[in-house]
């Protein structure tokens, strides 16, 4: 038997997890068959994006397992080691209900375990590669960082076992781990870690008890997160991550023709991307494969004539600020970029793909191809000449 999350699986249920913290429905089955069946109507729509959450014949994916070939013989757990840590665990945290808007900033007391230059440079190699952490911006890493502690395993101990309540997110640093868990009530070795990986996290993220039972086999060292800081960092600012991508969208103009619902599809589908001063987010003449709106900072909006006495002088056509967009033009044009954009000083965008931008942005290309005319009277005010950007660069 191989027990495998395919790729993908976590970041949609994080989704599904987030709308219904917003939402708030009466009827949560509803409101899940409801939100999957619109998931799988956009998927099927002409140039629709696949979630690509499937599980997989051959080794694609994210097995819960690392170089066990031992699926089918059923195996006892060892014998539970009575630890400090083991009799510490919390209990009867199931119910616990999370109510994001609930949640006041005031009241967050941030986690620091302290730890030393090679406490952190291992940890640091150890959640490289972690996908929960991936959407996270920088601050939200450090807090993440900071709050880690390490804990030391030996051979044989229970590290979680399934039907206990989840208390800590576990990061691998170093060992090797087997995992077990109950069909027809007896305990069956399904998998195994091998000095990588990660587990834990669902029990936090949907208030269910710990699914299996993952035992040290060696020793080894774990990075742990606590229950609170994980929920905090990880499903609050996802929930205001969204919630400010909607309030950055709906003060833009351009979206106004679309409903709020729509709006909400395109807050989804944003990612956060940070620049420093001076750094190109643009370069004119690339291929376009995504637009930017503007959280925090200014862009500066440059351009290089072709047909003036030096073609390589770049001049400033204008500066856009927090809320203006910038980059649909290629998209619409089917062009390469026709300017650069660098940051002013540290600045946030919010990027949205090409084939989120087709999927989703229908309705607002004939309002675009107006902006079109704008430009190209600021760039005659630049450069005393107009160009017409709709034709082929």
């Amino acid at each position: 038997m191989n027990f495998e999350i395919p790729a993908g699986l976590t970041d949609l249920l994080q989704d599904f997890t987030v709308a219904v913290l917003r939402e708030r429905p009466d009827d949560l089955v509803v409101f899940a068959a409801d939100y999957f069946a619109n998931l799988r109507d956009r998927e099927d729509r002409p140039g629709g994006q696949k979630r690509g959450v499937k599980f997989s014949q051959s080794d694609v994916g994210e097995p819960m397992e690392n170089g066990s070939d031992d699926d089918d013989i059923l195996d006892e757990p060892p014998p539970k080691r009575i630890l400090d840590s083991y009799k510490r665990r919390r209990q009867s945290v199931c119910a616990e209900r999370y109510d994001p808007d609930a949640d006041d900033d005031d009241d967050d007391k941030k986690v620091v375990h302290p730890k030393s230059d090679e406490q952190r440079t291992r940890l640091a190699g150890a959640v490289a590669n972690i996908l929960l952490f991936k959407s996270l911006d920088p601050e939200q890493m450090q807090e993440v960082l900071d709050a880690m502690f390490e804990r030391k395993v030996i051979p044989e101990e229970h590290v979680i076992d399934q039907g206990d309540d989840g208390d800590n997110f576990y990061v691998i640093d170093c060992g090797t781990y087997n995992i077990f868990v109950k069909i027809n009530g007896a305990d069956k070795h399904v998998g195994s870690y091998d000095n990588v990986g990660s587990f834990g996290e669902l029990a936090l993220m949907y208030n269910t008890p710990r699914a299996a039972t993952i035992v040290a086999t060696s020793e080894g060292s774990l990075w742990a997160l606590d229950r609170q800081t994980f929920r905090r960092i990880l499903l609050k600012n996802a929930y205001k991550k969204r919630k400010m991508y909607e309030t950055l969208l709906d003060g833009v103009p351009m979206l106004k023709t679309l409903e709020p619902f729509e709006r909400m599809k395109v807050a989804d589908a944003l990612m956060t991307q940070s620049f420093e001063d001076g750094e190109v987010i643009i370069r004119q003449g690339d291929s376009a494969d995504c637009m930017y709106f503007i959280e925090e900072g200014v862009v500066r909006i440059a351009m290089k004539n072709k047909n003036a006495d030096d073609p390589d002088k770049e001049l400033e056509v204008t500066r856009c600020k927090q809320g203006d967009y910038f980059g649909e033009l290629a998209l619409v044009t089917n062009n390469p970029r026709a300017a650069s954009a660098y940051a002013v000083g540290k600045t946030k965008v919010a990027r949205l793909d090409v084939h989120a931008f087709e999927r989703l942005l229908g309705p607002c290309k004939e309002l675009m191809k107006r902006n079109i005319e704008l430009y190209e009277e600021q760039i005659h005010e630049v450069f005393g000449s107009k160009l017409h950007l709709q034709e082929t660069q």
